[in-house]
């Protein structure tokens, strides 16, 4: 009797578990039917911290193309396409263009150890609460945004990208 009764009790644990799972990983990841955000609307405003424990908004880069990317140092395509970002950063930044990679709740030392290794100077913002996250309606990293200079959104690419994949949205948002 008393096997079966442990039995039991490991099965409903195990269920309230994955039930729980489930609960918590719809709360923070979960958006509606809609998804993403949709192509010509004006995405969630946010003010979030950079490395240096500065308050930064997307409103602040009104009037200049923006590419927000949402990004963390677990993810493999993330990591390949940081270095690429810069490169296009170095490249377009005396056309205004605005590059803000959103890392997605890691602690300081790694994000710190991340951008050193890369020698990445574009911002970096922190979304410790994954509030912007899921304002933002992500289910994938890497996720980037393409923001107009009118403040819209122009594209989103859900995945990794090669420079080639940036150049091109990033020569199109500055309408070259």
């Amino acid at each position: 009797m008393g096997k079966s009764r442990k039995k039991i009790q490991i099965v409903i644990l195990l269920a309230v578990l994955i039930l729980g799972g489930y609960a918590i990983g719809s709360t923070f990841f979960g958006k509606d039917k809609t998804g993403l955000l949709k192509v010509g609307a004006e995405p969630p405003k946010f003010e979030l911290a950079d490395l240096d424990g500065n308050v930064r908004s997307l409103s602040e880069f009104k009037g200049k193309p923006v590419v927000v990317n949402f990004w963390g140092t677990f993810c493999e395509p993330c990591v390949r396409e940081m270095p690429e970002f810069e490169r296009q950063y170095e490249k377009w930044k005396d056309h205004d263009l605005v590059i803000l990679a959103i890392n997605l709740s890691e602690d300081t030392l790694t994000v710190n150890n991340f951008v050193n290794r890369f020698d990445l100077s574009y911002p970096i913002l922190r979304d410790v609460n994954r509030q912007t996250e899921r304002s933002y309606g992500l289910r994938q990293y890497p996720t980037t945004f393409f923001i107009k200079p009118d403040g819209t959104l122009m594209e989103v690419k859900v995945g990794g990208m090669l420079e080639k994949d940036i150049e091109e949205r990033v020569e199109r948002l500055l309408q070259l």
